[in-house]
Parts: C-alpha cells; sequence; structure tokens
C-alpha cells in the first residue's frame, strides 16, 4: 500500500544505502558496450557547494540512463587532495588546538597531523555527494595522494624531464607573500581597487633639465626598472628613443626603448618597465634583452637590491615614503584617481606579487600540439561547441606551466641535489643516489623542498584511477572515457592538460565529448558569494525539499550556454511535482492500475489509451535524442510534461469516468495501459528523481529488477487506427474550448451545459466512442444537439474543422458579469498607475534592492496582461448579450 505521503529525508537515505550496499553502481561486467565518467575530483577539504549540485547531477543524470540503456557503466568518482586549502586548514587547526606552527612541528609530523585529518574529516564532501544521489562506484574511489597515483604522478615526472618537457628556469610567478608559494592564476582573484595613477618624472641623463613622465600604479617597482618604453609611432617621443633617463632617487641609468607594448593614449604614453615585477614588462624585457632586477623578498618586503635605508621595508609602507620623497625631490607631476584591477590570493586575501624565482615548469607548448589537432579534427567535442574557441585561445598562447609550489603538502618533487647544485631527477631516493654515485661521485644528496602543482596529478585522473601505470587495469575497457561533465573555469586549468597528458601517455584522446555546464547564480542573475551574503546552500535544499526536487530544477534550468537563476521557490515548485507524481501513483493502486500483469492485448481499442500510448512514443522518442545531446532542460521538460499535463491533467482524468462502470469492456484495457504507463512515467523520471521513483517502483512494478537497474526501453502495446488517436485528442480541445468559456464568462464547472453542432457535422463526433459520457462527466455537457442554426445566445468555438457552440441559457447573467469584470477593470487600472508611478521615480530605481525592483515590474507586465484579457472579455460579453438581443 502506499502511504498517504512521501518524505524523502526518511526514504533517500534508506534507498541510497540500499544501492550501495547491493553493489548498484558498479560496472556489470558483461559483454555489454561500455561506457565510462570520469569524476571531476572535488577538493578533500570541501563541502557540497551548488557548482558541484549542478554537475554531479548532470554526471548521474547520463550515468543512469547509459546504465538503464544497457551499458556497462563506470562513474569513477575520487577526491584531490587540495594542496594549498588542506594545508590551510590543517595548520589553522593546530593554531587554535595546539598553539603551534608547522615549521615548530617540522615537515614529517605536520604532513602526518594532514593524514589524521584527512581520514578523520576527508569524507565529508563524498557523503555529501551521495546524499544528492550520485551513483559511482565508490568501491573504486581514489585519492590524488594514494598510493597507486603517487606512483603515477612520480613516473610521469620522470619521463617528462628526461624527455625534455620539464626543466627548471627562472620566470615570474603569481606569488603569495603570505602562504610563501606561487600560486595558479585560478587561485588569483582579481578584484577591482580604487587607486591611484602617480605621474612621475624621469630626468634625462645627459640634460637634466629636460624629463620623460611616466604613470604608474605601483611607484615602489621603480627601484627595479630597467627602461622606459615608447610606442615606436608615437611622435612626442620619437627623438628621445635610445637616450638614457635617471631613476629618481635610485640614480641609476636606464634606457628609452621602444615598444608595441607601450599604449600612446593611457597615462603620459610612455611606461616604466620592470621585469622582474610585472608579467607584461617580463616579456618587454625578454623581446629587449633588459637587466631584470628582483627589489623584493619573498615576504613581499624591499630587498638587498634597494638603495641604502630601503632594505626590509614592508612593499606598501615603501610606496608611502617613496610618494614622500618623490614630492619632497620634486619628481611627482601629479596624482589621479584611478580604478584597475588588483590580484589577491584567493584563500589569503594578500595581494598577489609578480615574482622572479626559480621553478619547475613543463614545456606545455610541445605538449598542447597534439591536443589542439584532436579537438580541431573533432576526435574530442565540446558541447556547447562555442567552448572549442575558448580552448583554441587559451592553447595557442599557452606559456611555460609552473608545476612547482612552495608547500609541504602535496606530492614533493622527486628531485635531488648534489653540495654542487647538480639536479638529479629520479624515482626513488636510492635511485637517485645510485646515479649521485655513477656521475658525480657523491653520496651527499638532498631532496627539492617544493610540491607539484595539485593540477599536475589532476591532469592525470583519467587514467591514473584507471590503475596505470600497473599492468593490471581496465584501460582497455574504459580508456578513453566517453564524456567530461565541468565548468567552464577550468578548461585550461584541467581539460587542456588532461588532453596533453592523456595523449602523451596514452597515445589517446581521454574523453570524446565535453559537456561545460554555466553557472548557477541566484534568484536575480548574481554571482553567488559569501560577501553578498546571496550563497544558496544546496543542502539546506535537500532538507526541506529533498534531493530529487533539487536534482530537477538543476536539470530543467541546465540550457546551453545560459547560467542558472536559482530560486527557492522553483526548488519547491519541483517538489509539488514530486507530490503530484505520488499522489497519481495512489490513484492508480486505489483503482488496481498497478502491478497488472500482462494481459491479452494484441492491438488497443480504446481512443484514450491509444492517444496516451501514442504520446509515450513520442515522449520517449524526445527524451533520448535530447539525452544523447546532453539538452538537459529540454529533456526534463518532456518528461515534466508528460507526468503533469498529459498522464495527471488528461490521461487519468479522462479514465475517470470508466471506474464508474466497473463492467465497462474496455476497464482491463485502461487499468494495463495505466499500469504500464506509471513504469514508462518511473523509468524516464529516473535519471533526473531517483530516489521518488525508486521507492514508487517497488510499490506498482511487477519487474523483479531495482529501477536503477531495469531496461530503459519498455514494451508498449500496438496502436490501432490512427484516428482513435485523434478522436481523443478532439475531446482534449472541446474540453478545453469548454472550460476557457466557462471561466471567462464565470459560469460555475457545476452548472450543466449544452453544446450544439451543425448536423452536417454530426457524422464526424458520432465516430467519436463515449464522447457524450466524456464531456457530461468531465464538463456537465447535459447535451450535444444537432442544429442547423446555432442559438443567438451562445459562444462558438471550432475544434479539428467541426463548428460548435456552447449554449449560454437564461440564467446566466451576464449583465452582472459585465459588471463584475469592469469593477476588477478599475483596480487593475488603479495598481497600473500606482506601478508606474513607483517605477519612474529614479531615486527608488537606484535605492531599492535589485530583486524589489524586478518584483516590480514583473508585476507590471502581469497588471497589462490582465488589462488585456479584461478588455478582450468585455468585448466577448458584449458581443453575446447584442446577440441574445
Amino acid at each position: 500500500m502506499i502511504e498517504k505521503k512521501y518524505d524523502p529525508s526518511e526514504a533517500e537515505r534508506r534507498i541510497y544505502d540500499m544501492w550501495e550496499s547491493k553493489g548498484l553502481f558498479k560496472p556489470t561486467d558483461t559483454d555489454n558496450k561500455n561506457f565510462s565518467i570520469v569524476m571531476p575530483p572535488p577538493n578533500v577539504t570541501g563541502s557540497l557547494h551548488m557548482g558541484h549540485a549542478l554537475n554531479t547531477t548532470l554526471q548521474d543524470i547520463i550515468v543512469r540512463y547509459q546504465r538503464m540503456k544497457g551499458k556497462n557503466v563506470l562513474w569513477q568518482p575520487g577526491t584531490d587532495h587540495a594542496g594549498i586549502a588542506t594545508q590551510m586548514v590543517v595548520e589553522r587547526n593546530l593554531s587554535s588546538e595546539k598553539n603551534i606552527s608547522r615549521r615548530e612541528l617540522g615537515r614529517e609530523s605536520f604532513v602526518n597531523e594532514i593524514w589524521k585529518w584527512k581520514e578523520k574529516s576527508g569524507g565529508t564532501i563524498t557523503e555529501q555527494l551521495r546524499r544528492l544521489g550520485a551513483s559511482c562506484d565508490w568501491s573504486r574511489e581514489r585519492f590524488t595522494m594514494d598510493d597507486g597515483l603517487s606512483e603515477a604522478v612520480i613516473k610521469v615526472f620522470v619521463e617528462l624531464y628526461n624527455d625534455g618537457l620539464i626543466y627548471k628556469d627562472k620566470r615570474l610567478v603569481n606569488w603569495d607573500p603570505k602562504l610563501k608559494t606561487a600560486i595558479s592564476d585560478l587561485e588569483v582573484d582579481q578584484r577591482e581597487t580604487k587607486g591611484s595613477l602617480w605621474y612621475i618624472k624621469y630626468p634625462l641623463q645627459n640634460n637634466s633639465d629636460k624629463f620623460i613622465t611616466i604613470a604608474t600604479t605601483r611607484p615602489e617597482t621603480m627601484f627595479g626598472d630597467t627602461a622606459i618604453a615608447v610606442h615606436p609611432n608615437d611622435k612626442r617621443y620619437k627623438n628621445m628613443i635610445g637616450q638614457k633617463v635617471l631613476i629618481p632617487i635610485v640614480n641609476r641609468e636606464i634606457p628609452i626603448i621602444e615598444d608595441e607594448y607601450a599604449d600612446p593614449e593611457q597615462g603620459s604614453g610612455a611606461v616604466k618597465i620592470t621585469p622582474a615585477h610585472d608579467f607584461n614588462d617580463f616579456e618587454v624585457g625578454k623581446r629587449n634583452d633588459l637587466e631584470m632586477i628582483s627589489i623584493f623578498d619573498s615576504d613581499g618586503n624591499l630587498n638587498e637590491n634597494t638603495p641604502n635605508g630601503w632594505k626590509g621595508i614592508e612593499r606598501f609602507e615603501a610606496r608611502k615614503r617613496l610618494i614622500d620623497k618623490l614630492k619632497n625631490e620634486n619628481f611627482l607631476v601629479k596624482v589621479e584617481d584611478h580604478t584597475h584591477v588588483v590580484p589577491y590570493g584567493d584563500r589569503s586575501y594578500e595581494v598577489i606579487e609578480p615574482y622572479l624565482t626559480d621553478q619547475w615548469y613543463v614545456d606545455a607548448k610541445k605538449l598542447s600540439v597534439s591536443a589542439i589537432k584532436h579537438v580541431e579534427e573533432g576526435k574530442t567535442r565540446f558541447i556547447p561547441s562555442n567552448w572549442s574557441k575558448t580552448y583554441y585561445e587559451w592553447m595557442n598562447n599557452i606559456q611555460p606551466w609552473c608545476i612547482s609550489r612552495q608547500l609541504w603538502w602535496g606530492h614533493r618533487i622527486p628531485a635531488w641535489y648534489t653540495n654542487e647544485g647538480e639536479i638529479i631527477v629520479a624515482s626513488s631516493e636510492d635511485e637517485a643516489r645510485e646515479i649521485a654515485i655513477r656521475k658525480y661521485n657523491t653520496e651527499a644528496i638532498f631532496q627539492d623542498e617544493d610540491v607539484l602543482d595539485t593540477w599536475f596529478s589532476s591532469a592525470l585522473w583519467p587514467f591514473t584511477t584507471l590503475g596505470w601505470p600497473n599492468k593490471e587495469n581496465d584501460l582497455s575497457k574504459f580508456y578513453p572515457t566517453n564524456l567530461l561533465v565541468t565548468g567552464f573555469d577550468i578548461i585550461f586549468f584541467w581539460v587542456a592538460r588532461m588532453m596533453m597528458m592523456g595523449l602523451y601517455f596514452q597515445k589517446k584522446i581521454p574523453f570524446s565529448e565535453i559537456y561545460i555546464h554555466a553557472l548557477v547564480r541566484d534568484e536575480n542573475g548574481q554571482k553567488m558569494s559569501k560577501s553578498k551574503g546571496n550563497v544558496v546552500d544546496p543542502l539546506k535544499l535537500i532538507d526541506n525539499f529533498g534531493a530529487d526536487s533539487l536534482r530537477f530544477t538543476l536539470a530543467s534550468m541546465a540550457s546551453y550556454g545560459r547560467d542558472i537563476k536559482l530560486s527557492e521557490s522553483r526548488v519547491e515548485g519541483y517538489r509539488n511535482f514530486g507530490t503530484k507524481l505520488w499522489n497519481a501513483a495512489r490513484f492508480c493502486e486505489l483503482n488496481n492500475c498497478s502491478k497488472v500483469k500482462n494481459v491479452e492485448i494484441s492491438k488497443l481499442s480504446n481512443p484514450v489509451t491509444n492517444w496516451l500510448v501514442s504520446e509515450m512514443i513520442d515522449t520517449e522518442k524526445k527524451i533520448d535524442s535530447y539525452l544523447d545531446e546532453y539538452k538537459f532542460n529540454e529533456a526534463a521538460n518532456e518528461i515534466y510534461k508528460f507526468v503533469w499535463h498529459i498522464f495527471c491533467d488528461w490521461y487519468l482524468e479522462l479514465i475517470k469516468p470508466y471506474f464508474n462502470e466497473p463492467n465497462h469492456n474496455e476497464l482491463d484495457e485502461i487499468k494495463y495501459v495505466t499500469s504500464i504507463s506509471l513504469n514508462f512515467i518511473l523509468i524516464k523520471l529516473h535519471p533526473f528523481m531517483p530516489f521518488i521513483t525508486e521507492e514508487l517502483w517497488k510499490k506498482v512494478s511487477n519487474v523483479d529488477k531495482y529501477l536503477i537497474s531495469s531496461s530503459w526501453n519498455i514494451s508498449l502495446p500496438t496502436l490501432s487506427k490512427g484516428y482513435l488517436v485523434e478522436n481523443t485528442k478532439t475531446i482534449i480541445e472541446i474540453i478545453t474550448s469548454v472550460r476557457s468559456i466557462r471561466s471567462e464568462l464565470n459560469i460555475p464547472s457545476k452548472k450543466e451545459l449544452l453544446i450544439q453542432i451543425y448536423e452536417k457535422d454530426s457524422s464526424k463526433i458520432d465516430k467519436i466512442r463515449n464522447i457524450d459520457m466524456l464531456l457530461n462527466k468531465l464538463i456537465k455537457i447535459e447535451k450535444i444537439q444537432r442544429v442547423v442554426e446555432f442559438s443567438n445566445r451562445s459562444a462558438s468555438f471550432s475544434v479539428s474543422n467541426i463548428d460548435f457552440a456552447l449554449v449560454i441559457d437564461e440564467s446566466i447573467d451576464l449583465s452582472s458579469e459585465i459588471k463584475r469584470i469592469e469593477k476588477e477593470e478599475i483596480k487593475i487600472i488603479n495598481d497600473i498607475e500606482l506601478l508606474k508611478k513607483k517605477l519612474s521615480n529614479d531615486n527608488f530605481v537606484k535605492k531599492a534592492p535589485k530583486n524589489i525592483v524586478k518584483e516590480s515590474n514583473d508585476r507590471l507586465k502581469e497588471l497589462l496582461s490582465d488589462q488585456e484579457k479584461i478588455g478582450e472579455s468585455k468585448i466577448f460579453i458584449n458581443k453575446l448579450i447584442s446577440h441574445g438581443k
């Protein structure tokens, strides 16, 4: 017996535990076609956010769909060790709980503390993914620092080094002075900041009365200037090119050079070049063979390359002192307010410093050639296709990839040094020592202190999680994978690097298709952020409405290239959708339409069952097509339309009259079709709403298998002649038209009415079986009259090329109805005027919260639409009144 209410908080945990305990997420190891997908590994420190919820939901929809289609499916889960994030979490814990720093603890002990933390708290995110319904094979769960993946990382590093694709170099990096490590571009938060633009004059070396004026947002870096650049076509400075100037305060000579980087329209048109502290200046420096002078230490303080008295001063304090000195010595021309972008560390919240330092690099340019080619040839396809342009843009302008980080948590770089500075790259310390003895006649070696960028191990994820480099692995079964689902922000950081590594080490692309999903924003389209206070917690939504409601909401809004505007009311609405399905299933059970065993029906005879089966056939084709194309919103909306409108609103209503006639000769057919249509719904809805469908499946289906393992395709009865389907469509259109007229004229739904049809058309409806019964039971049509001429007091409408008229008898007071809607019209007009006045007030528009302004605009549109409808109703009723006279 189906309970009166569905309780997701009780059912979801129970159902998920059942799926997992019975091994239903595992590949079946059959001879069926394989399908594999790797989960983008969330940070081990992570907690489920809305981006995870969207990404996981979309993957799970495809995984469940492919599994039900009979594929041997592997969804490979795992987590990322998240170097900086994890190290910071444990450092904070040690500081607050034990009042000890990692340096006091020492490297080995600190790393052990992290492993302890990981064992205790590292499973939070995977438990939360379970709550969402992720049906991945947890028995294969991997961690980017487990033994097998660590072995793979070392092997890849050593091979790339031996092949000349990993090397050490001194280049600019994003340096975090607080964390004292290089960080990736993805870990840099570019913030628009109100600052200043300082105009400083540099005296010419051979004529101290003449100056060239530069404009800068970072005057403190002038200690590291090695040139001033002007544009080759800038006539103002043509005669100065090649001359030398003196850096104020420093009194060091630097040349004036020509370089197209200088923009004549920006500032003074002349720009100081500090190659060791600006990424653009670094490139100018390389082009012009300029000296690179680093003026900061790792803490962001001035170093020994600055004049006497400046060493050790913090960079922003140095800025203040320098500006005062330039002002006092008459080198400061003017200061302008200037809004510009300043880089901050996304975890330390410290201003990031472009810093010249020795780091390890991958020659990404060489590796990118094959990765670009395979996308160009269509071997890997981006969906939507426009994201391939972003991929090409990044790949064609790729820079050396900095892979070293000054951290303790991560894969330690397998490089050792002799006391003379010779580098030895090896798979182990023993191997490195053997090389040192053989090549350099020394046993004294020490290992590089740095660890690898987290993205290095993540780049190997599609093949290392399958067992590589072990001889026993699943590469032949599941590599290349079929699909990657990810966000656009890591196309370069992760997708491109997986392409490069997969092609280099496996000689195959890592995935055939890459689906790039959009962002989840708040209901007003704003990006979610803690500072704005608009972050929507998916776990709270699951607590309040169930995982199915959240999943369906995200899927129904996941269209190509359009960000999702998420509102709680939308999730609540899809909770109501689940309730609608639950109640429909209870109706079927109460009327003996569930678990109906096969009956001997070679062909359907009832018009309503024929119509429903034709709708099922059409719906199945559309859902399959949409899911194959990753049009999640279209597929979700198609099954929603079938469940809510076709099955619940129409089919169940159309069959109710038959249950009042227990001996009706088509009742068995109706029960059978109702039963299989409910099974059909649960199957097609399962990838989107897995919990409620699995719960209902065991209650209404005859199939022994669990729904998650059932077949996607369902055997449907053969349709009879096509006109039976059309007959039902005609009945539906008649009902819709009559209900519309009733509503417009405010006629009570229980009031019995007459419908008229021309005698010449009567044969057309005589063929429609049960039309009198259905119209009587569903819309209180007392009789269908065959007439030569329609009544004057009637509302006519046309369905399937047949003219009908709904007779409005004298008991219905049309004059009173006109008065009622005129009164309603006056209220609407007044409300429109008030809203227009409010929205024309600049004070309101500028100062009111955006969501309030939006609600006001939306309400105005609704009222204008209502006003238009009332006008149409007045015309319609007046016409009826005049005809009646």
